[in-house]
């Protein structure tokens, strides 16, 4: 604390606006924050811009932001400083003087030409140097540049100009110099030379970072750290300062604080409040994400926050009146006497005060309120009551001139009555003159192009002013009041009102201005009970009504316009009515002449609209004539493109004369060449020349097709995107571009469309696939299409127009083919498969693939399976190549006869018809439901029997007469899970024990078809009571998609639940009994030393949690802040913890005062906030994770590192003993240590199946950082009336811990979980339960299986039985085998016969047979095998995937082939990122990923190598110090 200095550094050439303010505010935030020093620096480099006028008003500007900066420099306080910095550049090499001329040295830069000055020798430099300082003609042609490396990628570090000359007066110091610096070279020697820590500077001046640092280091002087930040870019306006300047100079706007302008005081003029744009700018933050702004955001924030705002404003604001002075009209009301009462200025606060409302028999309303009227009405004058309109006077043209009302103040009734306001007309109170103003924006374009002219898109009608009957009560306002208008908003009083001038003869007007609230919702308005229908109306209004209006009277030509015949024509009538309203506005025309033209214009962009399809926009015309015009002849084409190029060459030409500040003469000519140019392009081409619109051949080359102009476009996108991503000249990309744009143009001109990426022109009449199997192939390739760009994350427009076209494909499909169009069901065009080769190749495939599995489930050696698993590819690829489709377990290769109708034709040739195939189909359906139905009425045996059999028989015939298997159509759903869930079980190895029952158990049938064996094993089967069908199993493989796995594990095995909340998770029980074991465990370890549990508040102050800012900065953008209670704003945000060094350590300050008060150590089991933004993946990366965090205090550093060491010992414990995992404990580097600490000590962890390495726990010594910051002292009894600071500790455990063991043992079968933190050790599951099983015997089962139960659990074995009688064996053991239980306990009426069961281990699959009256003892003795074993294979596969290498090419090599790798390293932070962004390769979609670069993990206490004497560093620059663990981790 009290370190930091920052800087604020504005140019004194004009007023500051309101990306200044972020930046001066920003950097405010950062001084009172660290309790640290703003320096306010004046950048005067440049003489020409300088003006001392404008310093006075920045240091005015300053002062109403409340920035209270504590020193005041200039830049060229430093000039001497910098000249010598520059000369020891020059005498160095490092720095020459280039006589090149400007616009050359602009093009050899972009071009990386050395320019021949470059090796000039440091005597010639030094010479020319001098002409330069002493402001000679050869002198001021001269700049210093800095020789940097012209061949950089970043165009800033090619020889970037450093210094320039300029023979001209500088405001302070007048004539001594002839030369100044460039701003990029004097800011960093300022910085470093001022003792700025940290350089607050916009994202724009990113590709500068590296020129600012690479001065500090070739000067050797101190190095500030650049924070960067947005820009604040706010849409229709300009925040240049030369452009803004432009707008002052022409008059558009009244001075730098109009209104209008984003500066400083023209928003605060406006009504902003000082607080309302702190807060918006602190809303924002340090955030380095570029975004164009609605203006609308910051008025919304205005009205939210303090001033401005209705929670605020409407309850102080006082209402007063105001009647549009042109439409007011006269109310009648002869029975009121003229008085006056005071009423309150706010009807819902009294203590705003009071004001005079005069009532009379003559009063005034909104002429657009007296249209609404209606005679006879009730209508409510607002303060005064109800009153019936007697009679509506109008005037020959119907217009209302005045209403005779009577007092109705009796009738209270004010619900469904119309309100107005009112003014009366009496000499006593005369009305108070006003203006209302309403700004709107300066640019009409929202955002500007990079290439597009402000000046084309300027709103010269940008204010509007109305002239008001106001409130007498207005003349009492003061500047800067801030008031409402009833029925019409809030205004901020700019100009309080004057009586007669005895000067002028004249009163001024109270001039009031329109507060924006951030929204476009209208206030209630005069009028606006007929809003809606005007606005209806106005939708409506037809030419004929406008026409109908005498041209003379609203400043038309006198003839109606003859309709338009094309869009363009009407859109030309268009454009020139909008000239002709604002002319006539211009000229304050009548209100009636101007309402008319406006009307007009309205009708004609309803029927522009209703003609193109599209809203009028200036600028903007027709689809169709934005295509570049043919030109009629190849030659006139030709000609026109030379020209147009010629054009363009001239208008650059012209640019740069103005950027230069050339003389006038110069310029004149130029432009005057570019006029005659243009000229001569319009007659030749017959069009006028517009920028970016190149004249089209006359006979363009023709196109195959609309696809090949797709598929061109696509190639130029291509080209242009490679262009710009090498960073190629700007000619060269701007060349691309045209091409591009004419492409596109061509390209919607031809298919009437939009070129959009990803979406291929639809034939208007496709031409017919040349069979069905080309229309599937289609499909397929477009839905692979789909995938690929889903799994790039591409845009949503691309990936949604590739999904339209693969539906519009699909659905040609289906109505070719008559049916759906499946993955790997080619249709029937296919060539009919060959049953005996294609059913044997299927077959084979099978058998390869158990055997795969048969090796995997033995440990076989690697070399074995590999070889077994590429003959199984090759098979595959081989039945694909055959077949046309996928191999897919449980479905053999199709004929092409067979549909899922009933197929009719035979084997041996005769033909069965499809009447008879159907016929025999339902019965077969029949039967099939007339057994499952006796089996679920639990029937005779002999009448299921009989009923089974014939069921067979039927198929039997069906099979010899269709040459197909039956398949019921209605079951094909269930089949596939059924085919999935038998996989399973044979991967479970545990069929053949579901199938061993009595000889009764239909199952033994060996030729029973799948459905019947469906229901007879009690799977669940549709109509067959209250069994549920899921989708159990893993669906993704491990090795395949290990982030899909690692979801599905979690969330199947039901450990974690999702919550609406991104980043959090619902932790289940399941998950969150391992969470108490390691608690259990560890807690009772850390109180044997002595640790006590204690809890402190989630919640820390700002203030608390930002005094140790130096340590929290690595949290700062992950912390969450209350900001409300309910609707009330916080008078300060708190923050959640992210960590409780702040929450506690003030209170250890307090506690410990004496040397007696330590050892203190506390432990708390909390949860910690960081919000994370990353990818977040539960247990592994959450913003809510609950960890333990202790923190203890010493006497002496001795007591304190033997502690750290011990609780490391213990985390690893956690790991080792109760996770079963293997650990790498050692020390972190000096980049990765915890912020704040001396050194943090870890253990780390490696998951093969990613072979990226993850951090278990960290315990950290903080030395005596954190107590001097907190001044946790004590009397040391050695040195009597000296106070010694502690020395302190923390270390941390989190709920990581469990993604990590999920992420180490799991397998494709589920989580596979340690028995030492299992809740349940054991599962007991009954099988052999048939219908032929006797209603005794199955309660001696139930019986047996409890008495197990009670047995372990008297034994002290977590155990549990599944006794659910609506699930199978086969389905109870994919589930606890998902879920990871260590052991599955099977009993069965054989087994109870030979007292015995079979135990089957989880982690190996292996079953045992064993006496039951060993249970307790063979089973205990089996859980710490199963430990055992469980840690063993971890052990191993960390050994095998750690090694050592000593260059960079081994360590590539090992690193991307999946491992962590020790190497000699010299433990400097620059080192540690070059090897980080070395190692990196193309990203993955998920940050640490395979091609992330590697970090360093640990410097291991047990190294596997030593460092030889004089060994260098990977790197190859420094001498090694460590040998490092490195890795890609999480």
């Amino acid at each position: 604390m009290g370190k930091v200095v920052v800087r604020f550094p504005p140019e004194a050439s004009g007023y500051l606006h309101i990306g200044h303010a972020k930046a001066a505010l920003l950097n405010q935030h950062y001084q009172v924050t660290f309790k640290g020093k703003l320096i306010m620096r004046f950048d005067d480099t440049n003489p020409e811009k300088e003006k001392e006028d404008f310093e006075k008003v920045i240091l005015e500007d300053v002062s109403m932001l409340n920035i209270k900066p504590d020193q005041f420099t200039y830049t060229s306080d430093h000039f001497d400083t910098i000249m010598k910095f520059a000369e020891n550049l020059i005498k160095e090499g490092r720095a020459y003087v280039d006589d090149t001329p400007p616009e050359q040295m602009k093009q050899d830069r972009e071009q990386r030409i050395e320019s021949k000055n470059r090796s000039n020798s440091v005597e010639k430099n030094l010479h020319m140097w001098e002409d330069m300082k002493k402001g000679t003609d050869y002198g001021q042609t001269c700049c210093l540049r800095a020789k940097i490396d012209m061949n950089s990628n970043n165009g800033c570090m090619r020889d970037p100009t450093i210094y320039r000359c300029k023979n001209e007066a500088h405001p302070r110091t007048g004539t001594k110099y002839k030369i100044y610096p460039t701003y990029d070279f004097a800011c960093p020697i300022v910085d470093s030379v001022e003792g700025v820590t940290h350089a607050l500077r916009t994202t724009e001046y990113h590709d500068r970072d590296e020129q600012f640092y690479w001065f500090i280091d070739a000067l050797g002087i101190r190095k500030p750290y650049i924070w960067e930040y947005s820009r604040l870019n706010l849409n229709n306006t300009v925040l240049s300062k030369r452009k803004l300047t432009w707008f002052v100079d022409q008059g558009l706007v009244d001075g730098w604080d109009d209104p209008r302008f984003p500066t400083v005081r023209g928003v605060l003029r406006r009504g902003m409040t000082v607080e309302g744009l702190k807060q918006f700018i602190a809303a924002q933050g340090g955030s380095r994400s570029v975004v164009n702004m609605e203006w609308d955001k910051i008025w919304a924030f205005n009205k939210k926050l303090r001033a401005i705002c209705k929670k605020v404003i409407d309850p102080v604001a006082p209402r007063f009146t105001a009647l549009l002075q042109d439409e007011a009209v006269v109310v009648n009301v002869p029975e009121a006497q003229e008085e006056e009462k005071h009423v309150a200025k706010h009807p819902k606060n009294a203590d705003v005060g009071t004001k005079s409302v005069w009532y009379g028999p003559k009063v005034l309303i909104d002429g657009a309120d007296a249209e609404t009227l209606s005679e006879g009405e009730m209508v409510t004058f607002i303060n005064w009551g109800n009153l019936n309109i007697i009679k509506i006077n109008r005037n020959a043209q119907g217009k209302i001139v005045s209403l005779d009302a009577k007092l109705n103040l009796a009738n209270k009734d004010y619900k469904k009555t119309t309100k107005i306001t009112w003014l009366a007309e009496t000499a006593q109170a005369p009305f108070t003159p006003a203006i209302c103003v309403n700004y709107e924006h300066l640019i009409t374009k929202p955002v500007l192009g990079r290439d597009e002219d402000f000046k084309t898109f300027v709103n010269r009608n940008s204010k509007q002013e109305e002239c008001m009957l106001g409130d007498p009560c207005l003349k009492d306002l003061k500047k800067g009041d801030i008031i409402q208008l009833q029925r019409r908003g809030f205004y901020i009083c700019d100009q309080p009102y004057e009586p007669v001038s005895p000067y002028s003869c004249k009163e001024s007007p109270c001039i009031l201005i329109y507060i924006p609230d951030g929204h476009t919702k209208e206030m209630p308005t005069s009028g606006s009970k007929e809003k809606s229908k005007a606005s209806t109306t106005k939708k409506t209004v037809s030419a004929e009504t406008c026409e109908a209006i005498p041209a003379t009277d609203v400043g038309l030509p006198s003839t109606p316009p003859a309709s338009a015949s094309n869009p363009l024509e009407l859109f030309q009538k268009v454009a020139a009515q909008g000239d002709v309203v604002r002319d006539l506005k211009v000229k304050k025309a009548p209100k009636s002449e101007v309402d008319a033209a406006v009307q007009h214009l309205l009708s004609l962009k309803t029927d522009y609209k209703q003609m193109t399809g599209q809203e009028y926009k200036p600028g903007n015309p027709p689809a169709k004539l934005c295509a570049p015009p043919t030109l009629s002849g190849s030659s006139i084409g030709t000609d026109g493109r030379s020209l147009y190029d010629k054009v363009s060459q001239q208008g650059e030409v012209v640019r740069k004369l103005k950027s230069e500040k050339a003389p006038k003469d110069q310029v004149d000519a130029a432009v005057k060449t570019l006029l005659a140019l243009k000229t001569e392009y319009k007659e030749k081409t017959g069009q006028e020349y517009k920028p970016g619109v190149p004249p089209a051949l006359a006979e363009p080359p023709t196109l195959t097709s609309d696809v090949d102009l797709y598929n061109k476009v696509t190639e130029q996108g291509d080209r242009v995107r490679k262009l710009k991503a090498e960073k190629a000249a700007k000619d060269q990309v701007d060349a691309a571009v045209k091409t591009l744009l004419a492409l596109k143009a061509e390209y919607k001109e031809k298919t009437g469309q939009e070129y959009k990426p990803g979406n291929p022109p639809v034939l208007s009449h496709p031409t017919e696939p040349t069979s069905d199997v080309d229309l599937y192939n289609k499909v397929t390739e477009q839905g692979d299409r789909v995938r690929k760009l889903k799994a790039e994350k591409a845009p949503k427009d691309q990936v949604d127009a590739a999904v339209k076209t693969l539906l519009t494909l699909k659905a040609e499909y289906k109505e070719k083919i008559g049916q759906e169009y499946k993955p790997g069901n080619s249709p029937s065009s296919f060539q009919p498969l060959n049953p005996t080769s294609d059913v044997e190749l299927y077959n084979k495939v099978t058998e390869q693939g158990d055997r795969v599995r048969k090796l995997k489930a033995e440990k076989a050696p690697k070399e074995e399976v590999d070889k077994a698993v590429k003959q199984l590819l090759s098979l595959k690829s081989e039945y694909k190549e055959k077949t046309g489709q996928e191999y897919k377990p449980g479905t053999p290769p199709t004929p092409a006869s067979q549909t899922l109708t009933p197929a009719v034709q035979a084997d041996s040739g005769t033909h069965l018809s499809d009447a008879e195939a159907t016929a025999l189909f339902n019965k077969i359906t029949t039967q099939g439901d007339e057994v499952r139905k006796l089996k679920s009425e639990k029937a005779p045996k002999d009448k299921i029997d009989a009923a089974v059999n014939e069921l067979l028989q039927l198929k039997a015939k069906y099979k010899t007469l269709t040459g197909t298997d039956y398949k019921p159509v209605t079951t094909e759903v269930h089949d596939k899970e059924k085919k999935k869930q038998d996989k399973s079980e044979k991967l479970s190895k545990s069929d053949k024990q579901n199938k061993s029952a009595k000889s009764g158990d239909i199952n033994k049938k060996k030729n029973l078809p799948e459905d019947i064996e469906a229901v007879d094993s009690g799977e669940p089967v549709e109509g067959q009571g209250p069994k549920k069908q899921t989708r159990l199993g893993l669906e993704t493989a491990k090795e395949e998609n290990l982030s899909d796995w690692y979801s599905q594990v979690i969330t199947k095995s039901e450990m974690i639940e999702y919550y609406d909340v991104s980043g959090c998770y619902v932790l289940r029980p399941w998950a969150f009994a391992i969470w108490e074991a390691i608690k259990d465990f560890f807690d009772a370890e850390i109180k044997k030393l002595g640790v006590q549990n204690c809890y402190f508040p989630m919640f820390v102050s700002q203030a608390a949690l930002e005094k140790e800012k130096s340590h929290i900065a690595d949290f700062a953008p992950e912390v969450a802040w209350v900001t409300r209670s309910g609707k009330t704003e916080l008078a300060e945000p708190i923050a959640v913890r992210p960590t409780s060094e702040t929450v506690m350590y003030p209170a250890y300050a307090k506690w410990v005062q004496s040397h007696r008060d330590l050892p203190l150590k506390l432990n708390q089991w909390c949860n910690v906030v960081r919000w994370e933004f990353k990818h977040p993946q539960p247990f592994l990366r959450t913003r809510e994770f609950l960890w333990q965090e202790g923190h203890t205090a010493f006497a002496t550093y001795e007591e304190a590192a033997e502690e750290v060491l011990q609780i490391l010992d213990l985390y690893a414990r956690v790991y080792e003993e109760l996770l079963a995992i293997p650990v790498v404990k050692g020390r972190k580097t000096e980049k990765e240590k915890f912020a704040g600490g001396d050194y943090t000590t870890t253990i780390e962890a490696f998951i093969s199946a990613s072979g990226r390495a993850i951090q278990g726990a960290t315990s950290h010594h903080l030395g005596q950082n954190f107590s001097k910051m907190f001044e946790i002292v004590f009397e040391d009894p050695k040195r009597p009336g000296e106070k010694q600071f502690a020395f302190q500790n923390s270390w941390g455990l989190t709920t990581r811990s469990i993604g990590v063991m999920t992420m180490v043992h799991g397998d494709n079968m589920g989580l596979v979980l340690p028995p030492r933190v299992a809740s349940v050790q054991v599962i007991i599951i009954p099988c052999g339960i048939t219908n032929a099983l006797s209603e005794e015997d199955k309660e001696a089962l139930m019986n047996k299986c409890n008495q197990y139960l009670q047995r372990l659990l008297n034994a002290g074995v977590r155990t549990q039985a599944d006794l659910r009688d609506n699930y199978s064996p086969g389905w109870k053991f994919n589930h606890w085998e998902l879920k990871g239980v260590p052991i599955r306990l099977e009993v069965g009426p054989r087994d109870m016969k030979k007292t015995q069961f079979v135990a089957v281990r989880r982690d190996t699959g292996e079953k045992l047979t064993l006496p039951e009256k060993d249970a307790e003892i063979k089973l205990k003795s089996l859980l710490e095998e199963i430990q055992a074993n469980l840690y063993n294979k971890a052990s191993k596969d960390l050994k095998e995937n750690m090694a050592v290498a000593k260059t960079m090419e081994e360590f590539q090599k090992e690193l991307d082939s999946g491992k962590i790798v020790q190497i000699p390293f010299c433990g400097e932070i620059e080192c540690e990122d070059w090897i980080k962004k070395t190692t990196a390769r193309e990203q993955d979609l998920e940050p640490g990923a395979p091609s992330m670069g590697a970090k360093s993990l640990c410097i291991p206490f047990s190294p596997l190598c030593k460092l030889q004497s004089g060994e260098m560093c990977i790197s190859g620059k420094e001498p090694a110090k460590f040998c490092t663990l490195f890795g890609r981790s999480y």
